[in-house]
């Protein structure tokens, strides 16, 4: 039997025990406006994806969430990554280049897919680990103590990613988990509720866009694709741009839903309409243009504009207007 003279003592210790982190947002940036939240943990515990409110903004085993910017040119700028939480660091890697896993030229990645990365011990078994950091742009060193949102790297393309983005995974002990929905084992919940471990600034700023988010718009003139926006060389228009193409990139679209994009010119002429089927599938990100070739003596002046929508069920989930004075 314990004597009652150690209960005091036992009731402090238990009382001193580290609980969760609270997290606050990982990156410099503003959420919805200049990065956006491209894919949560994986919660399906078969084959399948699905996110904590069970939809389709994730892939196949992820472990972190996933903040993206918006190109190579944002990248070239400099984003920081920050400290989610007070802790220590444990674990760094760097020299690992930035090159899209894409890129023919890119190295092998297998044992090395977190690329340039931070790990940091918030105590109680609680850690976080920062991936695809850029390539000497680590500030922090083993041992050292860092404060919540402090600067510790800047966000690259090291490891096994596409694209410029932080992904942060939460461990305690051994098991990752989501921090958006921290104790919902392999489940999800359609409708699940509260910040998890985010602080509430944070979880506002990460709150769930079941409609996606719209990534880049812009107007150039001339041949637009994927690689000509995430690497941000796109021909401006001008007057005597040989053609006039409105381009928007979203992500996170689900199933079904039907993008449009179409393009006025002075006067509100319509001049081009970009529309398909409804898509077949999730789509991680999807470009959609409009675009016209220039009439005899170009392009007369004025303000054109580009409206976006992205329909479901009938509704527009996802809008967009922007413009472009000539």
């Amino acid at each position: 039997m314990r004597s009652l003279a150690a209960l005091p003592l036992l009731v402090l210790l238990s009382a001193a025990a580290p609980g969760p982190p609270r997290l606050a947002l990982p990156i410099a940036c503003a959420p919805g406006s200049d990065c956006f939240l491209q894919n949560h943990v994986d919660r399906d515990p078969g084959p399948g994806a699905r996110d904590f409110r069970c939809g389709g903004q994730t892939y196949e085993a992820h472990s972190g969430t996933d903040i993206r910017i918006p190109d190579h040119a944002a990248r070239a700028r400099g984003v920081d990554v920050l400290a989610a939480a007070p802790g220590r660091v444990v674990r760094l890697r760097d020299g690992e280049p930035d090159i899209s896993v894409k890129d023919p030229a890119a190295p092998p990645v297998a044992g090395r897919e977190c690329g340039n990365a931070v790990v940091i011990d918030h105590g109680g078994g609680w850690e976080t680990q920062s991936c695809h950091l850029a390539r000497g742009s680590i500030r922090v060193k083993v041992g050292q103590e860092v404060a919540a949102s402090q600067p510790i790297a800047r966000v690259g393309l090291s490891g096994n990613t596409e694209y410029p983005h932080l992904h942060l995974t939460v461990r305690q002990g051994t098991r990752t988990v989501d921090p958006f929905q921290p104790d919902g084992g392999a489940a999800c919940a359609a409708r699940a509720e509260g910040a998890g471990l985010w602080t509430p600034a944070a979880a506002a700023d990460l709150a769930y866009r079941p409609g996606g988010a719209v990534l880049n718009i812009g107007f150039a003139g001339g041949p637009v694709d994927n690689a000509k926006i995430e690497a941000g060389s796109l021909p401006r228009p001008g007057r005597a741009s040989p053609t006039l193409v409105a381009y928007v990139r979203a992500i996170n679209l689900q199933r079904g839903d039907r993008p449009t994009l179409t393009l006025t010119g002075p006067g509100g002429a319509v001049l081009a309409r970009g529309e398909g089927a409804a898509l077949d599938r999730n789509k991680a990100d999807w470009t959609l243009y409009a675009g016209k070739r220039a009439p005899p003596g170009g392009w007369p002046p004025g303000l054109y504009r580009a409206d976006y929508a992205v329909l479901r069920n009938g509704q527009a989930v996802l809008s967009r207007r922007f413009d472009l004075r000539l």
